[in-house]
């Protein structure tokens, strides 16, 4: 009897560290090219304008199709939505990598291979939180996992300006083929270890799944817009910030190669340890979540309000790793309060438009920092730290939690909004 509960434990565990693969390889797909951006334009003669598309094509062809793969996980099966897509993202892999290994002119096929692989990445990582719903029934529980995917996103972002920056040394496109081999590692892992419920509904028809998706932002409309807000504000900084940091280490600070890597880490470091401490404290505590995301915003808003203006490295980096923590404190919250609030039934629709919302984010603060970096990006910056101060009053009316402890034990849970 102990020795099926340690064999359950053992193949829980792998589950988990299964579900964590996807994000951290999806992230790493994505985040492991920014510090390659410079090399790239060098490279392919393109402008930092153009090579900024190469992270927005990968979000954009993302942004329209999660809500239909959330769609298809809740009637079909998560597990049948993201093994395909994740073989969809090695062959966008591989399209990008050979363009840029054979071809004179290859921006516009990478480009291509990086549409791919947003199509892919669609049904891939945002997948995974209204998976992680299914498998874990206690608040508490649920919450922990979301703070440890969470995670493994943020450290493939910690990892990425290392990996990438090693991996172009050698071979300035061999970023590219490692997404392809890391995407067959998570398929792998996907199908041996992960053993989703099996969903026995019939898909529903269009019209009644647009009908239930208005209902339910009709009801839930004021909290749910506000959280995806803040998802598409905090990673439109993330990124923007990303761009910056990359392209000053390499013009202004002389930073290359693994060198440059490393210090693009320390402040994902910083995120990455921020969001694992956060998973681990909610606990389903929803007060308490409320209060990280004004600290949260609060912090994000100072620590970014004049980083284009220091001049010494160390500032730099200290400035946006405190920047980097804020970050930390909200993503995993933010998880929380949506995977922990929509039914079982319509959770896959409702996170996957929360990540659509963050692939905004990520898609849009790459070019808006190559433009702002022609001209001057103070005014980006301090007009970023005041709408982060602005989405404080924004949370303070629209998020309401202070029923929500009542309510435990009878009937259906409050939700975080009136």
């Amino acid at each position: 009897m102990a020795e099926d509960t340690k064999q359950s434990e053992k193949v829980s565990n792998w589950c988990l560290i299964s579900m964590a693969s996807i994000p951290l390889i999806m992230t790493l797909g994505n985040s492991m090219l920014i510090p390659v951006l410079p090399i790239l334009e060098r490279r392919v003669n393109i402008s930092p304008f153009q090579s900024s598309l190469i992270i927005t094509s990968y979000s954009i062809a993302s942004i329209f199709l999660i809500p239909v793969a959330g769609y298809l996980s809740d009637r079909i099966g998560r597990k049948r939505v993201i093994v395909p897509s994740l073989i969809i993202v090695m062959a966008g892999g591989l399209v990008s990598a050979w363009a840029s290994w054979r071809m004179a002119d290859p921006f516009w096929t990478i480009i291509v291979g990086r549409i791919l692989q947003g199509v892919g990445a669609a049904g891939a990582a945002p997948i995974v939180m209204p998976l992680v719903g299914d498998l874990y029934k206690k608040e508490d529980e649920a919450s922990s996992c979301l703070g440890i995917i969470e995670t493994s996103n943020t450290a493939g972002k910690v990892l990425s300006p290392i990996l990438g920056s090693a991996l172009a040394a050698w071979v300035w496109f061999l970023p590219f083929f490692s997404i392809t081999i890391f995407s067959a590692i998570s398929v792998i892992m996907v199908l041996f270890f992960i053993k989703a419920p099996k969903t026995m509904d019939k898909p529903k028809k269009i019209t009644e799944f647009i009908s239930n998706t208005k209902e339910i932002f009709k009801q839930e409309g004021r909290w749910l817009y506000t959280i995806f807000f803040i998802g598409c504000f905090a990673m439109f900084i993330l990124f923007a910030v990303q761009f910056f940091l990359s392209q000053e280490l390499e013009t202004k600070y002389h930073a290359k190669g693994i060198n440059k890597g490393l210090l693009l880490a320390i402040p994902l470091a910083f995120l990455c340890i921020s969001s694992y401490i956060t998973g681990r404290k909610i606990k389903g505590d929803k007060k308490l979540m409320k209060k990280l995301i004004y600290i949260g915003l609060m912090i994000l808003s100072v620590s970014i309000a004049f980083t284009s203006q220091f001049d010494n490295l160390i500032i730099l980096l200290a400035v946006t790793s405190i920047f980097g923590a804020s970050i930390g404190l909200l993503l995993p919250t933010l998880d929380a309060l949506i995977t922990e609030n929509i039914e079982k039934e319509e959770r896959g629709t409702i996170t996957s438009f929360y990540s659509s919302a963050r692939f905004i984010g990520v898609a849009v603060g790459p070019p808006v920092m190559a433009f702002l970096l022609k001209n001057n990006p103070l005014w980006g910056f301090i007009g970023s730290a005041l709408a982060g101060l602005l989405l404080v009053f924004v949370v303070k009316k629209f998020i309401r939690v202070e029923d929500s402890a009542s309510n435990k034990g009878g009937g259906k849970e409050q939700q975080p909004a009136p």
